[in-house]
């Protein structure tokens, strides 16, 4: 029995786990979710599928990831990461509601639903400068300083118009007075394997956006702190192969930005000395042998 890795571009990572599956004599075999379909009112077999037991999705969208794992998973299949990990890491409310049930640290987070109260909440709870970020989005993307009242109404007035419903959530944090970085614990199962910072002088400091990469060494007194943060905040989640990201608060110490369920990982590697590509197979591919055992045992 095989493995899919459900990728629609073979970027950098599939190549590496392509890579490291093939070292390690894993049978794997890619597929592009844009080119597979299935029912939905039955669970009548796909033909791609027929030898798949464990789907490691590497789908790009978040709204592929979510739909495709959670059928998927209607089939029998096993799916890394699965689809409520998918839905709860996609949805930074979600996200926050999960860590806040936990008593994960996190910056202080308001939610609004109209640009009257999320201006009220700015002017008279939150405070300048304060961030607006989509509730679903990556790279950094439509994440915006509201340095006053007036950077405020306009970047409200640009959400409002838009349209999107996911715009409708106005998703409000406190900026974190960080120094020049932030911090990332990955995370493999239930295991904090590596951790990078961040570096930029801009104050968003995605690698997307330029950020230089630098080791964490999760055994320093830091790195220590944010690998526990980071475990505590995957458990949150539901578990699997996971990015922490974390920000440092000059009075509260690390908080819990965001965490990542399709992650990145090719300029982390080299800076950390850990072969992430090699983890993640070695994972899946535990995976695969635990459900090939278990459907295998005689009733």
């Amino acid at each position: 029995m095989t493995i899919a890795l459900l990728a629609d571009r073979v970027r950098p990572e599939e190549k590496l786990l392509l890579e490291a599956y093939a070292a390690r004599l894993i049978p794997v075999e890619r597929i592009d979710p844009r080119r597979l379909s299935l029912r939905a009112d039955d669970l009548s077999s796909t033909p791609e599928l027929e030898q798949v037991t464990v789907v490691h999705d590497r789908s790009i969208a978040f709204g592929t990831s979510m739909h495709l794992t959670e059928l998927l998973e209607t089939r029998g299949l096993v799916c890394v990461n699965s689809s409520a990990v998918v839905r709860t890491c996609g949805d930074k409310l979600r996200t926050s509601a999960a860590l806040a049930r936990r008593g994960v640290p996190q910056p202080e987070t308001r939610v609004a639903f109209s640009p009257e109260e999320a201006l009220r909440l700015l002017d008279e709870e939150l405070g300048y400068p304060a961030v607006l970020k989509p509730v679903v989005g990556s790279w950094g993307r439509l994440v915006a300083r509201l340095n006053d009242r007036h950077a405020a109404e306009a970047v409200l007035e640009d959400r409002a118009t838009l349209g999107n419903w996911t715009h409708g959530t106005l998703y409000l944090q406190r900026l974190v007075h960080k120094p020049e970085r932030d911090l990332r614990v990955f995370l493999i199962g239930d295991e904090p394997v590596a951790g990078i910072a961040r570096v930029s002088e801009h104050w968003v400091t995605n690698t997307a956006r330029g950020a230089r990469v630098e080791n964490l060494d999760l055994e320093s007194e830091l790195g220590r702190r944010c690998a526990e943060l980071a475990l505590e905040a995957g458990r949150a989640v539901g578990g699997g192969l996971l990015a922490v990201d974390l920000v440092e608060d000059p009075l509260r110490g690390p908080l819990v930005l965001e965490v990542n369920h399709g992650f990145e990982f090719r300029n982390s590697s080299v800076p950390t000395g850990v072969d992430l590509a090699g983890c993640i197979a070695d994972h899946v591919g535990r995976v695969r042998e635990a459900h090939t055992h278990w459907t295998e045992v005689p009733a």
